[in-house]
This record gives structure tokens, sequence and C-alpha cells, in this order.
């Protein structure tokens, strides 16, 4: 579980999230709240909101949507100093490359790639003019350790983010934005027993049956178990506080040792 944020940590920082009503994202929300910043996040709809964070009503899978929510992001709090982003996710049906259709593609990386460079195209300039910020992308293991029947689509999308992650920190560290990637595993949220439901009604068996083909085809997971939230939001809280600030351009994995190898 995560431990007590220190309420001064991010006391004057604005700070924007992406996917922040369930999940990671709302864990990562509360996080920076406790810290003492000011959070804004996006949500289609808003349910059981966390008392003092500004939330704006935007799909993030457009560019309407992003557009929509960097300008009251920036209306709102005057500028963002700290953008993660958090929104992820995969809704495309098991069975395999053949499965996925034109729209399944599509919709993967506006969802998981497409989404975040918008709001970085959107949000970092005014970082820039100011010579300071801090980016953390979301990524995913399955960059590196794809789930070929059920997420492939998915895993493709967020190898792309890993990628340009990347490439973008060498451009902006020199100009006084750092950029960092967060890599998690498996992790014990609500959209990842609706994975597991879809994996199950496309395979047939139960719940448990599905659950442990994903655990087979990642390997284990060495702890005995995924991660949770906080424990993720932590580390993430971790890279955009001002302690870190001669960490850049780095990928942080937190999988439980599901990858084996160097």
């Amino acid at each position: 579980m995560s431990a007590k944020a220190d309420p001064t940590e991010f006391a004057g920082k604005r700070v924007l999230v992406s996917g922040g009503t369930k999940g990671l994202g709302r864990a990562t929300v509360a996080r920076f709240l406790a810290g003492g910043a000011r959070v804004v996040t996006a949500a289609r709809t808003v349910q059981d909101p966390i008392e003092g964070v500004d939330y704006v009503q935007a799909d993030l899978t457009t560019a309407a949507g992003g557009e929509a929510l960097a300008s009251a992001a920036l209306a709102r709090l005057g500028g963002i100093d700290i953008l993660v982003h958090v929104l992820g996710g995969s809704h495309a049906p098991a069975g395999g490359f053949a499965a996925l259709t034109e729209d399944h593609w599509l919709a993967e990386l506006n969802l998981n790639l497409l989404a975040a460079v918008r709001l970085d195209r959107l949000l970092i300039p005014q970082m820039l003019e100011r010579g300071a910020g801090t980016v953390v992308h979301v990524t995913s293991i399955q960059a590196v350790l794809p789930l070929p029947d059920s997420t492939t689509g998915y895993a493709a999308a967020k190898a792309a983010l890993r990628t340009y992650s990347k490439a973008i920190s060498k451009e902006l560290g020199p100009k006084g934005v750092r950029v960092n990637a967060v890599s998690p595993g498996w992790i014990m949220t609500e959209a990842a027993g609706a994975f597991l439901e879809r994996l199950r009604a496309a395979k047939g068996g139960t719940i448990e049956e599905a659950r442990q083909s994903v655990l087979d085809a990642l390997g284990g997971i060495p702890i005995g178990r995924g991660a949770e939230p906080e424990e993720v939001a932590d580390l993430i809280a971790y890279l955009a506080a001002d302690r870190a600030a001669a960490i850049h351009g780095a990928e942080f994995v937190i999988d439980g040792g599901t990858i084996r190898t160097v």
C-alpha cells in the first residue's frame, strides 16, 4: 500500500492526469492531491468524484477532447507543471491479430498513443516557455512482453508510446522539461477484471482460468501478485517530484519481477 504522502511535496504544483477517474488514474490523482498539488483530470462521465479535484468532461480519444481538456486546464490552473498520461487500456476482442479490424486498431492507437501525443503537443509548449516542467508517460511491460491472443493492438500502441517518450526526452531535456516513462505489469484494477471477463467470454471457462492463462502467458509474477494502483502511483509521484530532478529519459518497470531479463 502507499506510504503517507508529504502534504507539502507538491505544494504550488499544477498537475494534469489523463484517465484520472478509475484504477491507476484515480490513485495517481489522489496521490498528487495528498501531496498538496492542484489537480485536473478528464472523464467522459464523472462518478464518485474526489473532493478538491477539477474535472473536465472530455473524450481524449479524439482531437477535440484533447483540446477541450488542455484549454480548460490552462484556464482553471493558469498552467501545467506536471503532465501525467495514465489513460489507456484495451477493448479489442481476443482471437489474435486476425480478429482485429481497422476500427479496433484505430481505437487502440487513439487511446494508448495519440491521446498522449495530442496533450503533449498542446501543453508542453507552455512548459518550454517557462523552461521547466515534467511529463510522465505510463506505458506497459506488454511493449516488450505482448500477449498475442488478446492484446496485440494495445501492446503495439504502448511500444510506440515508449519509443515516443524516449524520443521527445532527448529534445526536451536540454530545454528544462523532464520526460520519463513508467511501465507497469499486471495491476489489480477493475479494468483488469473486465479484461479477464472478455477473455473468459471469448475462450470459455472460468474467470480464474482466464486469469491463469494470462499469468502463464506472462511467465508468472515472482512476487505472487499484481501491483496495487497506489504502489504504481507512488512511483509516478516520485518521478514527477523535484527530488527526482536528475532522472530524465528513463523508463521504470514496476511488474513484480515479471520481466526476467536484464
